[in-house]
């Protein structure tokens, strides 16, 4: 944060690195954002090094304090020394609003990561706007427990709860005990955390013994809740719960899921933030009455100022003059959004289209099933099969006749998995988000020779 905050002062552009990256694409983003510093805490010098050798454009790397043992590595400088020959005056510099602050990465699944634009001005009213909405004052004390590199946690929590002057507890990673011990000891009052991670909680042996009631407010992120889940977890912590939706491409708060409509409209993902409109367009750019699926599209200040020497990325992004998100949804009759699937996670088959986080929803309703993501795989006479992969809840076993028998009484037949894969666990990025991409890999020679 310090880092982060220093180079908003300056002028700088700040480039997170992401810890479960391999290091041919940290160097890969080292090169291509051009970077020419780097600073890292000291138990992470042994992973960086590599990547260094393949970024010659780096002609400087600062030693931050960490959790590992001081390293004095030949023509690295310990960030200490570096700030204190400082001097305090402001530095002599002016930033304009739409200079770039972040280069943001985001997965490249299919291709290699694209570079996110974040101007001073986005990110700023983003943060302000995250400010006003989730109610920070100076009496918060939030928890940060998700990782600095990832746009959620700097600019929807880091940021804003410094702009209101509350504290922020920095913890280094997730740990349901920890976790649980740290609301008590601390009285902290906001926490931010994944869907998977709450189930955790919930499922955690110290959950009834600690004191929650310091907590006003849990927010999660990156999907909806299942519903069982929700409602165990609103009575558990005895607190608001509020959902935040968007992506990196809008700094990234897009949509916020209020305490008020969380047990009204469960699966929902909100209405607008403040200086971002929504709306629902179809492949041919025309927008669409309430009530139409099509592509979630943004627009407002929030929005990227485009992807990284890629002009024709930045071009497609924005077409028709708003941010094309990539997402299928829809607004209801009280103009809340629902996400209804990633445009490329819709499932094409037997001439019909499908919704997996429908059909995960469906399943989810089955206490047997502790995780589940739905994915088409290819299949000689439907194209694609719908087919789920589950994680069985702990102590339960999974009986596929008798999971799809269940979902039969909650999805149309053509709805139904021709499958269901068990597996222990599900392939995830280092931000928490199931890699579908991964078990599509996986599992494409399923149906082989049906």
């Amino acid at each position: 944060l310090q880092t982060y905050y220093a180079c908003a002062k300056l002028g700088v552009v700040c480039v997170p690195i992401n810890l479960g990256w391999q290091p041919a694409e940290v160097s890969y983003v080292l090169e291509h954002s051009r970077a020419r510093g780097v600073v890292v805490e000291t138990q992470l010098a042994d992973w960086l090094a590599p990547s260094l050798a393949d970024a010659p454009g780096v002609r400087e790397v600062f030693l931050a304090r960490g959790t590992g043992v001081p390293d004095a590595r030949a023509g690295w400088t310990p960030l200490d020394e570096l700030v204190s020959g400082a001097p305090a005056d402001e530095p002599a510099c002016f930033v304009e609003d739409r200079d770039p602050l972040t280069y943001l990465y985001t997965s490249g699944t299919t291709a290699a990561p694209k570079g996110v634009v974040g101007s001073h001005l986005a990110i700023y009213l983003e943060s302000t706007s995250a400010v006003m909405d989730l109610r920070f004052g100076p009496e918060d004390r939030v928890a940060a427990l998700l990782p600095l590199f990832h746009t959620a946690q700097l600019n929807c929590f880091a940021t804003p709860v410094a702009l209101a002057g509350g504290a922020l507890d920095v913890m280094r990673g997730f740990d349901a005990a920890a976790l649980l011990e740290r609301i008590e000891a601390e009285r902290l009052t906001v926490i931010f955390a994944l869907p998977m991670m709450y189930r955790e909680l919930l499922e955690h042996p110290d959950l009834e013994r600690r004191d929650l009631s310091s907590l006003r407010l849990a927010v999660y992120a990156m999907a909806p809740m299942p519903d069982a889940d929700l409602r165990r977890a609103i009575e558990a912590f005895g607190c608001d719960f509020a959902l935040l939706f968007g992506q990196t491409e809008m700094s990234p708060i897009a949509t916020v899921f209020r305490p008020e409509h969380q047990l009204t409209h469960t699966g929902a993902v909100g209405t607008p933030t403040r200086n971002v409109q929504v709306a629902i367009m179809d492949d041919d750019g025309m927008l669409l009455p309430q009530g139409s699926s099509g592509e979630i599209v943004y627009r407002g200040p929030h929005a990227l100022e485009g992807y990284l020497r890629d002009e024709a990325a930045s071009a497609r992004a924005f077409e028709h003059g708003w941010l094309h998100s990539g997402d299928v949804g829809h607004f209801d009759a009280d103009g809340i959004l629902w996400f209804e699937d990633r445009k490329k996670d819709v499932i094409k088959t037997g001439g019909e289209n499908v919704a997996s986080i429908e059909v995960e929803k469906a399943l989810y309703a089955d206490p047997r099933i502790g995780e589940v993501v739905v994915i088409g795989l290819p299949h000689p006479r439907w194209t694609e099969a719908i087919t789920a992969v589950a994680v069985p809840a702990p102590g339960a076993a999974l009986d596929e006749r008798q999971v799809l028998a269940d979902a039969r009484e909650r999805l149309s037949s053509f709805k139904i998995p021709k499958a269901i894969i068990v597996t222990d666990q599900l392939p995830r990025t280092s931000t928490g988000k199931v890699q579908k991409n991964v078990l599509r890999e996986r599992y494409a020679g399923h149906y082989q020779g049906s």
